[in-house]
């Protein structure tokens, strides 16, 4: 369930849930070890090829992971790179191990190190086979994701001593990489209203700037309580909000997209849980109380403002905040950010805005993850966007589209290419499929 408000949407429909690099792939039989594992195509003499995964979203318990059955292809899959001779990178995009994908009722904790270090218990055979990566002199690096914002650069070294991290905000990260410096790959979760670090909004309620949760972290775990109980249909009465604002009162038309969105989204999920239950136990990252759904449903006050009650009150008011202390090169206005949550073009817009058409970068190909949407997109000159997409076994909006993964061949021209892993453990080229 992994969250996003498109994220939001995202961890509901999860929970709920042609260009060529210019090489051809191997079909061949699977290997049961690194030894013996084909490689994934032919390689050249020169360690040209730079690799994207993301989104794979690991759990603490195989009851509370989205990838199980997909869990031994991606050892497969991993095998098959270190055979691959002109690989030279291999990056993880985010949401490698995940702190999201829990129902209300798994025990309350306040050690994060420790849950982490269960996650990786959990897919030691995944962390040795990274590990042998590495051995395989194939660089291996890891942005951060929103699933796993919380865990520390310590905890991961400590498992896998020679991976790269690349963190430039607290829960956040852009890798730069190419024979140019002319690639960047992020998460993407910067730009979501509903996923990107939010150290400021309940900062005061909590009495601390460590409140680093956003809101979809919140609906993740709601919409997986959903998932994991088997989506029942339950009655909710949710607040309704009755006047809705004019366009110019920027405060409150933010306020009022960002209620319709998560109206859409709650009756989308509907647990056993009440709606007034206190089934927030959360004694992480700042937060030292119990809440409840409506805590951080959007409502009308008595005012007559529209905004949540307790947790992430007028929300719309800190996004311009959030941007600065997130690093976000080129801010957007909340109601920009709000319309773009179900709008999977929105990341697209902004890759260029960011990357690919700013003056103070010097980018030709941008890879993001976050949506669990694969997308290719050759925009001419040597300019790509891409996204790579998920390894979760069900993909619940795109059942076709799952153990994706980008190859960029870097030069003095780069080409990028987007590509599935099959059952059959041969690579194949979707890039056609997925361009638009």
């Amino acid at each position: 369930m992994k969250a996003k408000i498109l994220s939001l949407l995202l961890v509901a429909s999860m929970a709920i849930s042609l260009f060529t690099t210019g090489f051809s792939w191997n079909t061949g039989a699977r290997a049961s070890a690194p030894e013996g594992a084909a490689a994934l195509w032919d390689a050249g003499g020169t360690r040209d090829k730079i690799v994207v995964i993301s989104d794979i979203h690991l759990g603490i318990d195989d009851r509370y992971t989205e990838t199980l059955k997909n869990r031994q292809r991606l050892i497969e899959f991993l095998q098959r790179l270190q055979s691959t001779k002109d690989v030279r990178e291999l990056v993880i995009a985010g949401d490698f191990l995940d702190e999201w994908f829990l129902p209300v009722y798994y025990p309350s904790y306040t050690d994060e190190r420790q849950f982490y270090k269960k996650v990786i218990a959990n897919n030691q055979a995944v962390i040795d086979e990274l590990n042998n990566v590495t051995k395989k002199g194939i660089k291996l690096v890891y942005v951060i994701g929103n699933h796993d914002m919380l865990l520390e650069a310590s905890i991961l070294q400590e498992a896998i001593p020679n991976i790269v991290q690349a963190r430039d905000a607290n829960g956040l990260g852009a890798y730069y990489t190419g024979d140019r410096n002319e690639i960047v790959i992020e998460h993407g979760h910067r730009y979501d209203v509903c996923s990107a670090p939010d150290t400021v909004t309940n900062a005061e309620l909590c009495g601390n700037d460590n409140t680093i949760l956003p809101a979809g972290y919140f609906y993740a775990r709601y919409a997986a309580t959903w998932v994991l109980e088997g989506r029942p249909k339950v009655e909710k009465k949710l607040p309704v909000v009755t006047d809705v604002p004019d366009k110019n009162d920027t405060d409150q038309y933010g306020a009022y997209l960002y209620y319709s969105l998560l109206k859409k989204i709650s009756a989308r999920m509907t647990p056993n849980e009440g709606l007034d239950e206190k089934i927030f136990d959360m004694r992480i990252a700042g937060f030292d109380n119990a809440y409840t759904f409506l805590d951080f449903f959007p409502a009308q006050q008595k005012d007559g403002t529209i905004s949540a009650p307790v947790l992430f009150k007028n929300v719309q008011r800190t996004w311009g905040e959030r941007q600065k202390i997130n690093n976000v090169k080129v801010p957007n206005s909340f109601i920009e950010a709000v319309a773009g949550a179900t709008d999977w073009e929105y990341y697209f817009r902004q890759t260029k805005a960011q990357y690919l058409e700013n003056p103070n970068e010097k980018v030709d190909v941008v890879v993001f993850g976050h949506t669990h949407v694969p997308v290719y997109r050759g925009m001419g000159n040597g300019k790509y966007y891409l996204n790579s997409g998920t390894w979760i076994d069900h993909n619940a909006d795109y059942p076709d589209a799952t153990r994706t993964f980008v190859v960029i061949t870097t030069g003095k021209k780069d080409t990028a290419a987007l590509y599935k892993f099959t059952e059959d453990g041969s690579a194949i080229d979707i890039s056609a499929s997925v361009s638009k």
